[in-house]
């Protein structure tokens, strides 16, 4: 399938690609230039895309959440700055 250039380097996308990837007015896209092949590569970023994502930084049983120790390790760093600051009277 081929498409024109405009003036500005804008291309319109086929309908019948729109349709198979959801893409809609304001859908963005992630590019890719593959200089060895000669090759510009756009990925839509549409909620489809996005879902695939989903749940990839989930704990794995056993371990807490990375927000959970984060959380845990700066309350832990604060009550150890608060010691230090209560021995010097500040």
């Amino acid at each position: 399938m081929e498409t024109v250039a405009r003036t500005k380097g804008q291309i319109v996308i086929p309908s019948s690609i729109r349709r198979k990837f959801g893409i809609q007015e304001g859908t963005r896209f992630k590019l890719e230039v593959d200089e060895e092949k000669f090759e510009i590569v756009l990925k839509p970023i549409t909620r489809e895309s996005i879902k695939k994502f989903r749940g990839i930084l989930k704990a794995k049983p056993g371990t807490k959440p990375a927000t959970q120790q984060l959380i845990e390790d700066r309350t832990e760093d604060r009550e150890k700055e608060e010691s230090k600051l209560g021995k010097h009277g500040i």
